[in-house]
C-alpha cells in the first residue's frame, strides 16, 4: 500500500490531522493499535481553547460541539474561604468551550468513517522506518500478517508511550521533565455541577477542581498523595473531602451522587526536542505532557496539528518546504509557553511537601494579586483561553 501521509494513532490529534488533510485532498492512512471502541471510550480533557474550537470548525466537525457544548466566559479561583471570578471574555474577548475529548473523538471518527478514509484499528507492532531518508514507510501486523505502507511523511500522534518517539535515535533527542509529588483523584458522576463555570481551589488540605462535562455530568478532582489507592476512597469520603476544600458558598452547591469513574492520575511536565526528525513529526503527547491544571493537553495537540497541517498543505499545494521545515520550532515556541503556564498554575494552587505555613501565605498573596490586578488577571485569562497560533 502507498499513501502520502501515515498517521500513527487515532486519538483526537491523529483524527483531526487526518480530517484536515482529507479536506485538502491529501491522502492519509491512520494506524491505531487499539480497537475502535476502546479509543472512543477513553475519558480525557474537556476544556477547549478558542483556537481548538476554530480548528474543529475548519475540519467540518463543529456542529454538535456548538449544539451541545458549554461556552464559558470565566473561571473562579477559590482561596481564603472566598470565590473570585476571572472574566475570560471580558479580559480577552475570547472564551473556552466545555466539550469532552470523548465527544471530539466521536465527531472526528464519524466524519472520517463517512468519508471512506482508511483507518486501521488493532494494528499490532507498528514501526516507522526510513524517516531519515527520502522513502519512509511503516510496518504493522494485522490478523497474523505483516503489512507495509510506503509514504512521503509520518505523523506520530500515538501518545507518550507510543512507538514514534521511541523510534528516534536517543542521541537525536533531548528531553526535559518534572514530576510532581502528588496526583489528582478524579471522579465522574451524573450530578449537576456545583457552579456554571470551573472552580480552581487552593486550600491548606490541597487543591480541588470543580468541572463538568455537561449540565448533568460533573467532573471533580482533589489533590492526593501519589501512593494513595482508589479503593481507599469511597464516594462518601470523596464528597466530604471536596466540600472541605471549597468555600462554603460553593460547598453548599455540591450535589453528591454515585461515581461511575474514579481514577488517580500522576502529574508531570515533559517536553522532547526537537519534534521533527527527517520525515517523522511528533504531535501532541508523543512530544510533550503538561499537568492538567492549565487545561492545555488536548489544546497543545491541536496547535501541533495546525502547524503540521499547514506545513504538509504547503508542501503538496505550493511545493514549498518552508512551513514543514519550521514545524518543530513553531510548535515548541507555543509548547513551552503552555508548559510555563501549566507549571505556574500548578505551583500556585497545590500543596507541596515543603509548602508549609509560609508557602501557603505566599500562594494566597499570589492569588490575591492575580485576582485584584487587571494586568495579572489578563495574563492568566489570555493564557487560559489560548495564545495565538
Amino acid at each position: 500500500m502507498r499513501t502520502q501521509v501515515v498517521i500513527i494513532g487515532a486519538g483526537p490529534s491523529g483524527l483531526l490531522l487526518g480530517q484536515l488533510l482529507a479536506n485538502s485532498g491529501i491522502d492519509a492512512v491512520i494506524l491505531e493499535r487499539a480497537e475502535r471502541d476502546y479509543v472512543l471510550g477513553r475519558v480525557r480533557a474537556g476544556v477547549l481553547e478558542q483556537g481548538t474550537v476554530d480548528l474543529l470548525d475548519e475540519a467540518g466537525v463543529g456542529a454538535r460541539m456548538h449544539a451541545e457544548g458549554l461556552p464559558h466566559d470565566g473561571i473562579s479561583l477559590a482561596y481564603g474561604h472566598e470565590l473570585h471570578r476571572i472574566g475570560l471574555h471580558d479580559l480577552t474577548g475570547r472564551r473556552v468551550m466545555i466539550y469532552g475529548q470523548t465527544e471530539v473523538t466521536h465527531d472526528l471518527m464519524s466524519e472520517r468513517e463517512a468519508s471512506g478514509a482508511t483507518t486501521i484499528y488493532s494494528a499490532g507492532q507498528v514501526q516507522p522506518h526510513g524517516f531519515d531518508g527520502a522513502s519512509p514507510y511503516v510496518t504493522y501486523e494485522k490478523d497474523g500478517t505483516t503489512h507495509r505502507i510506503d509514504c512521503d511523511f509520518i505523523a506520530g500522534c500515538d501518545g507518550f508511550h507510543g512507538i514514534s518517539r521511541k523510534s528516534v535515535p536517543p542521541d537525536a533527542l533531548r528531553t526535559y521533565e518534572r514530576a510532581y509529588p502528588f496526583g489528582w483523584l478524579g471522579i465522574l458522576a451524573e450530578v449537576p455541577p456545583a457552579d456554571h463555570e470551573l472552580i480552581y481551589a487552593n486550600h491548606p488540605r490541597g487543591f480541588a477542581l470543580c468541572s463538568m462535562r455537561s449540565e448533568c455530568r460533573s467532573r471533580y478532582y482533589v489533590q492526593c498523595p501519589l501512593d494513595d489507592k482508589v479503593e481507599a476512597w469511597s464516594d462518601e469520603r470523596f464528597w466530604d473531602e471536596l466540600r472541605r476544600r471549597l468555600p462554603a458558598e460553593a460547598a453548599d452547591r455540591v450535589i453528591a451522587g454515585p461515581s461511575f469513574e474514579k481514577t488517580i492520575a500522576p502529574l508531570r511536565s515533559f517536553v522532547a526536542e526537537p519534534m521533527q526528525f527527517g520525515r517523522l513529526s511528533l504531535v501532541g503527547d508523543a512530544a510533550h505532557i503538561v499537568p492538567p491544571t492549565g487545561a492545555k493537553g488536548l489544546n497543545l495537540a491541536a496547535s501541533d496539528v495546525r502547524y503540521l497541517f499547514e506545513g504538509l498543505r504547503e508542501h503538496y499545494r505550493d511545493r514549498s518546504p518552508a512551513a514543514l521545515q519550521a514545524y518543530s520550532s513553531r510548535a515548541l515556541a507555543r509548547v513551552w509557553k503552555a508548559v510555563r503556564f501549566s507549571w505556574w498554575m500548578t505551583t500556585m494552587l497545590h500543596r507541596f511537601p515543603d509548602t508549609g505555613a509560609f508557602g501557603q501565605r505566599i500562594q494566597e498573596a499570589e492569588l490575591d494579586y492575580v485576582v485584584h490586578s487587571r494586568a495579572a488577571s489578563t495574563a492568566l485569562a489570555e493564557n487560559y483561553v489560548g495564545l495565538p497560533y
